[in-house]
């Protein structure tokens, strides 16, 4: 079986190496140390994890994120390649399912907020995993957004969603439809094709978590 999950998050660490602690990232206010601290909270403090995704929780997730970017920069690097057995979401049960879109996004986020960049030649495989992913995550982002809105990965499908109201076509591969589902229109290469405004609405909306 392949293992997506490992290969993104052996290439992300390189990438963290070699870039160093204070690189860009797409992540507004973010440095590559704080990227990295980031992950290592996700799957070492379950205590704050939470705070990811739920506000109540946001004010303790993100001090904990912070020391941990005190840390050596190289520890923090060490413990984002090698996670421990005992994580909810990195154990060799959930590591796959729960970590190759996470570590497919947040390459790119180091990756893309360089000068020339340009999209990987990604395995079928792969593309078809994010293809999973983006399906719901365009049904979730997208229930309510004011249009009829038709999403389409060459090769792979397609799926209607929006609330109603003018047509809008948005075409890309999965790992495009992704980053753009998960808030990164502004480096995500899509295309999108139908009025000006319904497309700058799109392009403007608050997307992800």
């Amino acid at each position: 079986m392949p293992r997506y999950a490992r290969a993104e998050r052996e290439a992300l660490a390189d990438l963290l190496l070699a870039l160093g602690p204070a690189a860009p990232t797409i992540n507004e206010g973010w440095a590559t140390r704080d990227l990295a601290a980031h992950l290592v909270l996700r799957e070492r403090r379950p205590d704050a994890a939470g705070g990811i995704v739920l506000p109540p929780l946001r004010g303790y997730a993100e001090r904990v994120r912070r020391r941990l970017a005190a840390r050596p920069y190289s520890d923090l690097v060490a413990q984002v390649r090698r996670p421990p057995l005992w994580s909810p979401v990195s154990n060799p049960v959930t590591d796959e399912v729960a970590n190759t879109m996470e570590f497919f996004i947040h390459h790119e986020d180091v990756r893309r907020a360089g000068s020339g960049w340009q999209p990987r030649d990604l395995p079928t495989g792969l593309q078809s995993a994010l293809w999973k992913r983006a399906t719901p995550m365009a049904r979730l982002a997208l229930r309510r957004f004011p249009a009829d809105l038709y999403v389409q990965a060459p090769g792979h499908g397609e799926v209607s969603v929006g609330r109603g109201g003018e047509p809008l076509r948005l075409v890309g591969s999965p790992a495009e439809l992704v980053l753009f589902f998960s808030g990164r229109q502004r480096v995500a290469r899509v295309q999108l094709n139908g009025s000006v405004e319904a497309a700058r609405r799109l392009r403007a909306a608050k997307l992800g978590m």
